[in-house]
């Protein structure tokens, strides 16, 4: 099979002819894999070329003017989210910070730049299509369509879910606005690519380890209305959708599937009611899983021989009629050792063919 009909067999709940491998890594154990690969630093096609990679995604670059201003040991994005550098022992992220628009009232939020879906170069996505023609192809992410954690780095994440709790009229409206604007872009980038996507990747942030970040009557209010519309967008591409939801999240997997969700990850698996064995009795055959790998488990805390262990048994749970994509719950994390990453990527295509 090619990539394409690989990923495309697993979305549709059937058995392809091996599991479709994913890659997502921090900088610093992508540095160290690519080194004893003997890649250059920047080669991300030659490191998904040896791990047989089956996933690319494509997305149209900002061009708009400069939205909002610099701020000193900040980084500023085009919705004006800050973040700054937190260094620790065994690498360094940009975490998310200030949350300037925590106290906004209706009109401080009516006010506040957001980019225009006018402002993206929709005109790329033909050659991103093209240049990734070996991989399935997707647009979006696991944070399009997401407003839990999207809107709480603008608002911060106590005040967020305030706002939906007591249906604030600042919070709902930066969740419209933001939502608007990101459907537009989709639906532009679906257009740009039609015919040459292969899913769509959508996401929220719904679930703690131990249990529902929100309760479902709140979900239901407020978030699956706008989560419906993106995958009724994506089916009117008849194109299945793939959707992110971290910690313990399946407690709304019936929801997705009445929505028309095709397939879920992250699946971290030491969540409630998220190990791999509960997922694959409860809802295979209605949904595909992406992940379940763990990146707080043996990859980054165990030997290779517990690696090795713990992907075998994933895979031998996952894997009987189809329905699975080999990947890590998160993105690798710094404090994985290299080896142990090289064995989970070859345990995968070692024991994940059928």
């Amino acid at each position: 099979m090619t990539s394409t009909e690989r990923v495309l067999t697993v979305l549709a709940h059937q058995q392809p002819d091996r599991v479709p491998v994913n890659y997502h890594a921090n900088p610093g154990i992508d540095a160290r894999l690519k080194a004893h690969y003997g890649l250059k630093s920047n080669d991300s096609e030659g490191i998904k070329h040896i791990l047989g990679v089956d996933f690319a995604g494509v997305s149209a670059p900002y061009v708009g003017p400069r939205i909002h201003a610099d701020i000193p040991h900040r980084r500023v994005d085009i919705w004006g989210v800050r973040t700054r550098y937190v260094a620790h022992e065994s690498g360094g992220y940009w975490d998310f910070c200030d949350f300037p628009l925590t106290d906004a009232d209706e009109d401080a939020v009516a006010s506040w730049p957001l980019p225009s879906p006018d402002d993206f170069d929709y005109r790329v996505i033909s050659h991103q299509c093209e240049r990734n023609q070996r991989y399935c192809v997707h647009a979006g992410n696991a944070g399009v369509g997401c407003i839990i954690n999207r809107i709480g780095k603008l608002r911060g994440m106590e005040q967020v879910l305030v706002d939906l709790l007591t249906d604030n009229p600042a919070g709902l409206l930066l969740i419209r606005r933001k939502q608007e604007i990101e459907l537009d872009i989709i639906a532009r980038t679906l257009e740009a690519g039609k015919g040459r996507i292969g899913f769509l990747w959508m996401g929220e942030d719904l679930g703690t380890q131990k249990g529902p970040l929100i309760s479902l009557d709140l979900y239901r209010k407020h978030l699956r209305p706008w989560h419906r519309a993106f995958v009724d967008l994506a089916k009117s591409y008849n194109l299945p959708v793939m959707f992110h939801a971290c910690g313990c999240s399946s407690w709304v997997y019936e929801d997705l599937i009445e929505i028309g969700v095709a397939a879920v990850e992250t699946l971290q698996p030491e969540a409630a009611d998220m190990s791999p064995e509960y997922l694959k009795k409860t809802f295979g055959g209605r949904l595909a899983f992406h992940g379940c790998i763990s990146t707080a488990g043996p990859v980054a805390y165990g030997a290779v021989e517990d690696v090795v262990a713990d992907c075998r048994r994933t895979l031998a749970i996952m894997m009987p009629g189809g329905g699975y994509c080999f990947a890590p719950s998160h993105q690798l994390q710094d404090n994985s050792p290299t080896e142990n990453v090289v064995a989970m990527y070859e345990t995968a295509h070692r024991y994940g063919r059928y």
